[in-house]
């Protein structure tokens, strides 16, 4: 039985990025206290969580404190070590979530990309890469183009490079500098994506939403999604084969594509809270951050609805170099009926930085059409540029 007295439970998370914001922001009313470790003073987080430990994500000595403080740890950053996390857990007794072995299996796409295939979750056909010559069977099984990742350390893009041709390897190949894999191209109808939780003997997840990007960079998300009620259900069971695969309780951003022949395939995963997932705060019944805070905690899981049409809209930095943030213009935003500003508080805007987002929930009457036409005018309203 779950029961509460003040100070309540702490959630140890490793990352005090925007992710860790939100969760703590989330945390709080179910009396839920959040102590962040991140190298950066100050962090975003910081605000509105308990405490911040300054180190570095994987400092043993700094996850150790973490752990000492906390009655569950978690992460909402990839490069948290999985080792380090592990060995401190197993020593400390504090337990971690998702579990290392799940964050063990993600860091590598191509690991992650195997054992998926293994366990029967469609994915685009792939291969490890060595050298170039690599990259130019691919094509010829493949056709072209064909998508080169980096192995690890690949986010919001980075790490992706289209090969048009055969030409093009070596220096696609070059600009990776690291582990590689490629993927044939999905010619997709659209991305997707699916926010699932694993909980404590139980499972849910949010309603599907539609992704647009541009230039490997989530720009908006529409939910309900496109999609066909069929492809709506086929995501989903696609998304709890997933969770069958993951270890550890928490929140899982599950990106998919739609093709045009209604079949979905896995793109990737994030063992945590996902930036496709932000329109839960206004959009469902509970948050994607709620989730994975009950999850972590092995309390029961609320309700994932969708309370009506949500769009929302990433603020990135429309700069040509670093410089500090400050972003103009705001008050349309904040005059828009049914728009929610979410501020991130990072200090320094660069250029496609995420800096904050919009949602714009739906009004008695509203189509997910009009949610996006006020979304793309918000999104012009406002910069980061010098007047």
């Amino acid at each position: 039985m779950t029961t509460l007295r003040t100070p309540g439970p702490t959630l140890g998370v490793v990352g005090g990025g925007q992710l860790g914001r939100m969760l703590a922001e989330a945390a709080a009313p179910l009396g839920v206290e959040v102590v962040v470790l991140d190298p950066t003073p100050d962090c975003p987080a910081a605000p509105v969580a308990r405490d911040q430990i300054v180190a570095e994500f994987d400092d043993e000595a700094g996850i150790r404190e973490l752990a000492a403080r906390a009655d569950v740890l978690t992460f909402e950053i990839e490069l948290a070590d999985q080792d380090v996390l592990e060995r401190v857990s197993e020593e400390s007794g504090t337990p971690v979530h998702p579990d290392p072995a799940t964050l063990e299996t993600i860091h590598d796409k191509l690991v992650q990309k195997r054992a998926l295939e293994d366990a029967g979750v469609p994915v685009p056909p792939f291969r490890a890469v060595e050298d170039a010559d690599d990259i130019r069977e691919a094509i010829d099984d493949y056709g072209a183009p064909v998508m080169l990742k980096a192995r690890t350390g690949g986010y919001d893009g980075r790490g992706n490079v289209p090969v048009e041709s055969k030409a093009d390897a070596e220096d696609a190949l070059e600009s990776v500098a690291g582990p590689a894999m490629v993927e044939s191209f999905v010619d997709f109808e659209r991305e997707i994506s699916v926010i699932a939780v694993k909980g404590e003997g139980e499972t849910a997840a949010f309603p599907i939403g539609e992704n647009v990007h541009e230039d490997e960079i989530l720009r908006k998300t529409i939910v309900p999604a496109g999609s066909s009620e069929a492809v709506e259900q086929r995501a989903l069971e696609v998304a709890e084969d997933v969770l069958e695969v993951m270890e550890g309780r928490g929140v899982y951003g599950i990106e998919l594509f739609e093709a045009p022949n209604g079949e979905v395939l896995l793109n990737e995963i994030a063992p945590r809270p996902h930036n496709s997932g932000h329109w839960t705060i206004e959009g469902a019944q509970s948050s994607q951050f709620e989730q994975h805070a009950r999850a972590v905690l092995g309390w029961p899981l609320a309700a994932t609805d969708l309370r009506s049409p949500t769009v929302s809209v990433n603020l990135l930095g429309d700069v040509e170099e670093s410089r500090d943030a400050t972003l103009r213009d705001v008050n349309r935003i904040l005059e828009t009926p049914a728009a929610n500003l979410h501020w991130y508080g990072k200090r320094q805007v660069r250029p496609l930085r995420k800096m904050g987002h919009v949602t714009i929930a739906g009004r008695e009457g509203e189509t997910t059409d009009d949610l996006l036409e006020t979304a793309r005018e918000l999104e012009r309203s406002v910069t980061f540029t010098a007047e």
